[in-house]
């Protein structure tokens, strides 16, 4: 942990998420894992009963005025537990609270996000659609107005959360006539006006989530439940992406976190060839490999979290966010593969969490936006913050910096 980095007051928090972890039973961990527990309501009920949730929203709705480097460290922290239980913690308190405090109404604030800080109720967040989930803005979900509701017809799927949650976040297109970013509407969805779920078995890792498929068949959804304004749902999912892939970034170092150090462990007692197996290269090498990447991703995590609590501009924060999601998404794939090859064979085994570890991880460079998706931002975002540089007057031009620069008849672009 970069203790630099955080304030005192950080520093106390993270002693409170750490009461957190250590209090789930180990059972806990293992029954999710095998699917006999659908959805960790007692771990939710308890952080929210200890008040560590959404702690960078204001005290007036429940969370605790903190910063985004903050909340970074608290979701490594949780991570650790499990890639799931940081999954669950975040969907409610970070997302769905995000854009409720953001661009909701007092009341909806007062009905929605205090109680699901207290750990009271649950909330989760509906994107991916059976037909795509890339394809965020072809969504065929539909809310039709009906006096002062919308009927809301249509699924979801791989919805984590679904199987637990009280109410639901969901995107829906009102308007066809438009263009697909002026055509959503976001929307608070109780789960009691006859929304349909049915829990998702089967998943390679990450289970235990509730993860799951959602119907809407006719949902009756009242007006006051609008999140933002009719057809302005464009504006709620920019802002969602800062803590969706953001927060996504710092719960993978805290999952990949474990593997490492089981690895360190086991390597430093295994002995081969009358020695400990650390003092080869050939282990060693790639203890320090996964160091490496987990301190480089980390730093990546609280430099971009500076950047959002500075307010540095959209363009630059997507950037960054977007780099972020990647890299440390797959870095952190690289650490729990270096820890399974350190360990050899009992590494593949449920002797030790790496298995468990290293299938839940593999989810990490998927969900809330692909790392392909995540190029695509990052290179559109570059281009066009490079062609906004090249009009500066008083930037150096780096091109002509070579002997045969004024040679225009060699350079050749059509």
């Amino acid at each position: 942990m970069f203790e630099h980095l955080l304030s005192d007051p950080a520093k106390a928090f993270r002693e409170e998420v750490r009461d957190l972890v250590k209090w789930v039973p180990r059972q806990m961990i293992l029954d999710m894992d095998q699917d006999r527990i659908q959805f960790p309501r007692a771990f939710l009920e308890e952080a929210g009963r200890r008040n560590l949730m959404g702690c960078r929203y204001p005290k007036q709705w429940g969370g605790r005025d903190m910063d985004w480097v903050t909340t970074a460290m608290a979701m490594e922290e949780v991570g650790t537990l499990g890639y799931i239980f940081a999954c669950v913690f975040g969907v409610g308190a970070e997302l769905v609270c995000d854009a409720i405090i953001r661009h909701g109404t007092d009341d909806q604030k007062e009905r929605y996000v205090k109680p699901l800080l207290r750990g009271e109720l649950f909330a989760a967040e509906c994107l991916t659609e059976p037909r795509g989930g890339s394809d965020f803005f072809g969504t065929t979900t539909t809310a039709v107005e009906d006096g002062d509701h919308f009927l809301l017809n249509g699924q979801k799927r791989f919805i984590v959360g679904a199987q637990g949650a009280d109410f639901f976040l969901v995107y829906a297109k009102t308007a066809s006539d438009r263009k697909p970013h002026e055509s959503l509407t976001c929307f608070i969805v109780d789960r009691d006006t006859g929304v349909q779920t049915e829990y998702l078995y089967g998943l390679m890792g990450c289970r235990g989530g509730g993860a799951g498929r959602i119907v809407f068949r006719d949902v009756r959804v009242p007006r006051a439940n609008v999140v933002g304004t009719v057809n302005g749902a464009y504006a709620v999912f920019n802002t969602m992406m800062i803590p969706e892939r953001l927060g996504t970034a710092a719960m993978t170092i805290g999952a990949a976190r474990p593997a490492l150090d089981v690895a360190t462990r086991y390597s430093s007692r295994r002995k081969a060839f009358g020695a400990t197996i650390n003092t080869f290269q050939g282990v060693s090498f790639q203890v320090a490999e996964a160091a490496m990447l987990l301190d480089a991703a980390r730093a990546m995590v609280y430099a971009t979290c500076t950047a959002v609590d500075r307010g540095e501009p959209p363009g630059t924060t997507r950037r960054l966010i977007s780099e972020t999601k990647k890299f440390v998404t797959e870095s952190c794939q690289q650490v729990a593969h270096n820890a399974m090859q350190v360990m050899g064979g009992i590494g593949y085994t449920n002797v030790f969490p790496v298995e468990r570890i290293v299938r839940d991880l593999r989810l990490a460079s998927i969900w809330t936006g692909t790392n392909e998706v995540m190029s695509m931002i990052i290179a559109n975002e570059w281009y066009r913050t490079h062609a906004g540089q090249a009009s500066d007057t008083g930037a150096r031009n780096w091109e002509m910096d070579a002997d045969q620069a004024e040679a225009v008849d060699e350079k050749i672009y059509e």
